[in-house]
């Protein structure tokens, strides 16, 4: 693995590990990972989590549409994700289902 991927995993898990109110970025804007707020990411987790996830709400739309999907891409192998119960498949077909362009990763 990586320098840079180490580093990134590392202080992911930093932040995870202190709690999700320090998932919050420090450049002070009240911008959650990767440009997608606390709420945002609550409310797209019913579309990438469990048995039957349920099709993406107007909100997370609308949060999706800020994301930085370069930065999110980073997750997209992660195992982080699956022990957060999020399907990374279903995580990438998200933009598609809100009618946004797919993320290159």
């Amino acid at each position: 693995m990586g320098a840079y991927k180490k580093l990134v995993l590392v202080s992911l898990l930093l932040a995870l590990s202190i709690g999700s109110e320090t998932i919050m970025l420090a450049n002070g804007d009240n911008q959650g990972l990767c440009h997608m707020t606390k709420e945002g990411l609550k409310a797209c987790q019913p579309s990438v989590s469990g048995q039957n996830p349920v099709p993406p709400s107007a909100s997370c739309c609308s949060a999706l549409s800020n994301a930085d999907f370069q930065c999110l891409c980073i997750f997209k192998n992660s195992n982080l994700l699956n022990f957060y119960g999020i399907n990374s498949t279903l995580a990438m077909e998200l933009p598609s289902k809100c009618n946004q362009a797919q993320p290159h990763c």
